[in-house]
């Protein structure tokens, strides 16, 4: 179980937090609150929160070659305590392969490199191709952006792709005729929750009294209108980057990139 897992238990177990758990750590968490009344009271909703993340399927004839096809499906088979009854389920963490699986409650759990290599599936149409519901959900945990550049000018040295790179940015280039689009991403911290008590200090305050406040990142705010590129009337008048520049100088120089390009 990760670090941020060990302190995780049925009882503050979410939607988002859950994603930050695998089969065995699931199983683990139901065991070691088994003899809690809570979740005898409340196991439907710690089902429902589970199976946000996970597919389930209860194991209705435990017989080894049963089993054995869970398994072969990838599939991880435990017992559930639920009223005073072991129950076996097999599940297995729902994989993300598209960008429809993407949702605000996975999307700080997966990785830049990982994000890339979902829209590179996306039939290879480049961040252009993605609904703005998409983007948006994609927004919400990474910065990125775009820049459309003949190809040999992205590796340029000094210039914004070697910038990017050393700050931390993933790279995916989809090539477009004599032409690539870059997309950079990097995954944005998440929220800070700080915990806020009203009233005087000392003064004890009921718990409903309490307040958290999320500060949010909105370091990146997409509002550009989407554009479809062909490929045969693209020139250098054409060119675009959803970081501004020059649209006469194709260089890319970093000397020439203003910290407002970030």
């Amino acid at each position: 179980m990760k670090k941020n897992s060990e302190k995780l238990c049925l009882r503050n177990l979410t939607k988002g937090n859950v994603w930050d758990l695998q089969e065995s750590d699931i199983f683990a968490m139901w065991a070691n609150a088994d003899k809690d009344d809570d979740v005898a009271e409340n196991s439907k909703r710690y089902m429902s929160i589970i199976r946000s993340a996970f597919d389930m399927e209860e194991v209705k004839l435990d017989k080894p070659e049963i089993i054995a096809k869970y398994e072969a499906r990838g599939m991880h088979v435990g017992i559930f305590a639920i009223k005073d009854k072991d129950q076996k389920w097999a599940i297995k963490k729902h994989p993300i392969n598209r960008v429809t699986d993407l949702t605000y409650e996975n999307i700080h759990h997966i990785s830049a490199a990982k994000l890339l290599e979902v829209i590179d599936r996306n039939f290879g149409g480049g961040w252009d191709s993605l609904n703005q519901s998409i983007k948006d959900v994609i927004l919400e945990g990474f910065d990125v952006s775009t820049t459309t550049v003949p190809k040999e000018r992205l590796h340029k040295p000094g210039g914004l792709c070697e910038i990017k790179l050393n700050d931390g940015y993933e790279l995916l280039e989809i090539e477009k005729g004599a032409w690539v689009e870059a997309i950079f991403a990097k995954a944005k911290p998440k929220a800070v929750k700080l915990h806020i008590t009203r009233g005087e200090i000392g003064e004890e305050q009921p718990e409903d009294e309490d307040a958290d406040v999320e500060v949010k990142d909105d370091y990146y705010d997409n509002d550009e209108d989407d554009e479809e590129i062909d490929d045969e009337s693209l020139t250098e008048e054409s060119y675009r980057t959803t970081i501004d520049e020059d649209p006469n100088d194709l260089s890319l120089d970093a000397a020439e990139i203003s910290d407002e390009d970030y």
